[in-house]
């Protein structure tokens, strides 16, 4: 940086022409005393004289002496023109000096302002000069600066290259690893898929076949279990048939047999009627009662018996429930052996009424009804029981 001069203000130049302007007024303004100038007419001191002199004389002395007064007087006026005329011509001279003295003066300012605005101008200069030198200095640096960035920038892309380079090297080699790993794995999944398939064919050949043996085996047991059921059953229609004739003869023997304890019991009744008290016959009568009261009270133990026998060997399916109710005909022989089950009120659910006719078969045979009176087997030969959920559950 070059050294800064001396600046020069405009405050001192201003004071002295405004200086200069004041004294050109007061000299102007100002009157000098003229040393030169003749007494006045009228200061001469009249006085009155006595004379002699005549009237002619003093009219000629008067006049004369008005003479002189004018003379005095034109020249007294001469003389203060010519001292207007001086004061004039020195005023105009005093102005002109003032006005030399304002003009030197304005134009010493002018000069010191001019000298001012040079040196101001000067001092610019050098502030643009050294402006100038400092920006080519920071354009110099900031050129350097940006060839050193585009250095930098060309040596980054040349990295950038080479590093997209080896990225694309490399992405082409894994891409060809991966390639060659994902062939391989096609292969070996291939394989292992017509490995899979080969199983699974054999599998499903062998699950055919056993499925073929199961369905052939199912249809020779349902076969069999058909011809064994249809032979139960005509074992069970001719145990039936056998068991109705059985029944029906010892019905018959029995009603033959009843028939004849009757003839024979009216015969001593009658017999005794005459011989016996009337006590007698109403302790018969009492006992008769008591034998029948008997039967009824064995009649429901039976058949309470069966139902409890029946519900031990229920499984109830999941789907029943409370609202479920079907009623079942029971047909037995009198050895107790079940003759038939069926359903004469459906609840509406084929899996829950198959399951109370399956109850029903795993409970038989019912022994105890040969426990029962005569009169009262041949009442529970068949009968009919109420199924419901809710009575198990309880």
């Amino acid at each position: 940086m070059a050294k800064e001069e001396r600046r020069v203000g405009y405050g001192l130049p201003t004071l002295l022409a405004i200086g200069v302007h004041v004294l050109v007024l007061l000299v102007t303004a100002l009157r000098w005393p003229d040393t030169d100038a003749d007494p006045s007419s009228s200061a001469v001191v009249q006085a009155t004289l006595v004379t002699t002199e005549t009237a002619t004389d003093q009219a000629q002395r008067a006049k004369e002496a008005q003479a002189r007064a004018a003379a005095n007087q034109e020249a007294e006026q001469a003389q203060a023109q010519e001292q207007e005329q001086e004061q004039e011509r020195q005023r105009q001279s005093e102005a002109e000096e003032a006005a030399r003295q304002q003009a030197e003066a304005e134009a010493l300012a002018r000069r010191e302002a001019e000298q001012q605005a040079r040196e101001e101008a000067l001092k610019q200069a050098k502030a643009e000069a050294e402006r100038r030198a400092e920006e080519a200095a920071r354009q110099a640096q900031l050129r350097e600066e940006q060839a050193e960035q585009r250095r930098q920038e060309e040596a980054r892309q040349q990295a950038e290259r080479q590093r997209q380079e080896e990225a694309r090297r490399q992405a082409e080699a894994e891409a060809k690893r991966k390639a060659e790993e994902e062939a391989k794995r096609k292969a070996e999944a291939e394989a292992k898929r017509k490995a899979e398939e080969e199983a699974k064919r054999k599998a499903e050949a062998e699950a055919k076949r056993k499925a073929e043996e199961e369905a052939k085996r199912k249809a020779e047991a349902e076969a069999k279990r058909k011809a064994e059921e249809e032979a139960k059953r005509k074992a069970e229609e001719e145990a039936k048939r056998k068991a109705e004739a059985e029944a029906k003869r010892k019905a018959e023997e029995e009603a033959k047999r009843k028939a004849q304890e009757e003839a024979r019991r009216a015969a001593e009744v009658a017999q005794k009627a005459a011989a016996s008290s009337l006590d007698n016959l109403i302790a018969g009568e009492a006992e008769a009662i008591a034998n029948a009261k008997q039967a009824a009270q064995a009649s429901n133990g039976f058949i309470n018996l069966v139902r409890r026998a029946i519900e031990q060997a229920w499984i109830l399916p999941a789907s029943a429930t409370n609202q479920l109710r079907a009623v079942v005909r029971i047909q037995l022989l009198p050895t107790g052996e079940l003759v038939s089950a069926r359903i004469i009120e459906s609840s509406g659910d084929s899996v829950f009424d198959r399951s109370v006719l399956q109850a029903v078969e795993r409970a038989a045979p019912f022994r105890e009804i040969r426990e029962l009176p005569l009169a009262a087997q041949s009442q529970f030969r068949e009968f009919n029981l109420d199924f419901n959920p809710k009575d198990v559950r309880r």
